[in-house]
């Protein structure tokens, strides 16, 4: 089972739109140097609704070749269409990849059965095991308790990224919690407090430019320093909502991009900071010597 932090790699782009794969081949091992136990390729944070799938799948088959067994690969394989869904999941499989992330079905939505089918489907078929993932501020829809439930009963099924944001929700779907089913936090700002109530650890975008920090945090709370785990993540709060003040991945390929990376352009229709949010955004990374 896989604790700890696992980073959500974006997809660095070259000036003519393609794949920079040099850089992130050094985003990599930038990440495993620095105690990262996992990294998430082709999730949000790498612009995944803009890569056409034989990107999709240079990139999965790179980052599996690049890590070679070091840390886990989970690779996002995400769609609204289940059939597009299992497609890529068995893709991915196919690859070597250590599990896959899927998400619940944006835009058209469904209702629970069909929620319930729309993971099952994939679970059933693909070997590697799958992570849901429940973000209904992206998706417009949320994976109801009772589909959890069911969900987690699955043996194929080992856990759930929880990205809601509501506390209250998390709450009630504690209970499923266990060896065989484990949440992992998909909100930097509450990775501590998910952690609280039973998660193993975060899939994160601040690992991206503190994975040391980010790796300490979790691993102080695995290890049951709870008093250390919950100084940092309040110690680091400003960063973390640095990162989010526009929209996922726009400012951490900016906060990159300052560092000294080379992150290349966003695909439209994500576009630059606007002037305003990068000087804020440098202002808080300099407080904390992050430039």
């Amino acid at each position: 089972m896989l604790t700890g932090s696992i980073v959500a790699l974006p997809t660095p782009f070259k000036e003519d739109g393609s794949v920079n794969y040099e850089q992130l081949g050094k985003w990599i091992e930038f990440q495993i140097a620095n105690g990262t136990d996992g990294v998430l390729v082709l999730g949000t944070t790498g612009e995944s609704p803009t890569t056409l799938h034989e990107e999709d799948a240079a990139i999965c088959q790179y980052v599996i070749n690049k890590v070679n067994g070091r840390i886990k690969v989970i690779a996002g394989s995400g769609s609204n269409s289940t059939e597009t869904q299992l497609m890529k999941s068995k893709r991915f499989t196919g690859m070597g990849a250590d599990a896959l992330l899927c998400i619940a079905p944006y835009y058209n939505k469904a209702n629970d059965e069909g929620m319930y089918r729309h993971f099952a489907t994939v679970a059933d078929e693909a070997v590697a095991p799958i992570i849901v993932y429940n973000i209904p501020g992206r998706t417009g829809c949320s994976i109801s308790p009772a589909v959890m439930e069911r969900l987690a009963k699955h043996p194929n099924i080992i856990g759930v990224k929880e990205a809601s944001g509501d506390i209250n929700y998390c709450m009630k779907i504690a209970h499923l919690l266990s060896d065989d089913f484990v949440m992992y936090s998909g909100n930097d700002n509450i990775t501590i407090p998910l952690m609280s109530i039973g998660a193993k650890g975060v899939i994160s975008v601040w690992a991206n430019i503190m994975p040391k920090e980010c790796s300490q945090m979790v691993h102080a709370w695995l290890d049951g320093g709870h008093e250390e785990a919950a100084e940092m993540q309040i110690k680091y709060l400003d960063i973390i909502d640095a990162l989010f003040m526009e929209v996922n991945p726009i400012p951490v390929k900016e906060a990159l991009h300052l560092m000294g990376m080379d992150t290349g352009r966003l695909r439209l229709p994500l576009y630059n900071m606007t002037d305003e949010h990068r000087a804020k955004l440098a202002s808080v990374m300099k407080r904390y010597g992050l430039i």
